[in-house]
């Protein structure tokens, strides 16, 4: 079985969603003998946001460039990586609503129409299903137990959708919330989170379920 360990935060060791992450995986390995763990830090080795030169694998055209082969080389590896995993561990923290510019950048090179996703007659079709994803959030404060609160966040919301979109069902959530709100906060919002996580990785993946 294959894992993809994502992180994303730019505050390194003292980043909650690095700290879940890490706990997330050490579970899933123990709870699954055998697991390769392969690991990407988007905060240290981000692809650069879509432009001219790197939607050559959106327009189907042939790079005409060294800059547009480059990029087009890059968009292919990381989309393969994806692909390859049974399972995918991502760090999510909450940034002004929504996730990293990095972690955006890393999805918008998964986003490839015959990779991960196709147009019918239809509608979108997922083509990356099949595995499990299993998010793990951060929150300086509460959004998920309000109508408020979730009208605000396009975190765990816009991850939802584009991991469906891609054909993905098993997305399973792992929340700190409140970790900015005091220390006594912080603490039930980790212990709630660690508990979370025994869940998440306890269950098999897709994979071994179908």
């Amino acid at each position: 079985m294959q894992l993809l360990h994502i992180d994303s935060a730019i505050t390194g060791d003292q980043s909650v969603s690095r700290q879940l992450t890490a706990s997330t995986v050490a579970a899933w390995v123990a709870s699954h003998p055998g697991t390769q763990v392969q690991y990407l830090d988007l905060a240290k080795d981000a692809p650069s946001h879509l432009s001219a030169e790197s939607l050559g694998f959106r327009t189907g055209q042939a790079a005409a460039t060294e800059v547009e082969r480059r990029e087009n080389a890059l968009s292919e590896a990381l989309v393969s990586q994806f692909l390859a995993a049974d399972v995918v561990v991502i760090g999510a923290p909450f940034y002004n609503f929504t996730i990293p510019t990095q972690l955006k950048a890393w999805i918008d090179r998964l986003a490839q129409v015959g990779r991960t996703f196709k147009y019918t007659e239809k509608g979108p079709v997922g083509l990356a299903g099949g595995k499990t994803v299993i998010v793990a959030l951060s929150r300086g404060g509460v959004y998920s137990t309000s109508e408020g609160g979730r009208a605000m966040e396009h975190q765990e919301s816009y991850l939802q959708t584009i991991f469906g979109f891609f054909g993905i069902t098993d997305v399973r959530f792992v929340r700190a919330e409140g970790v900015g709100m005091g220390p006594d906060a912080k603490a039930k919002a980790l212990a709630t989170a660690e508990s979370e996580i025994r869940v998440a990785a306890n269950q098999p993946a897709v994979a071994q379920a179908a």
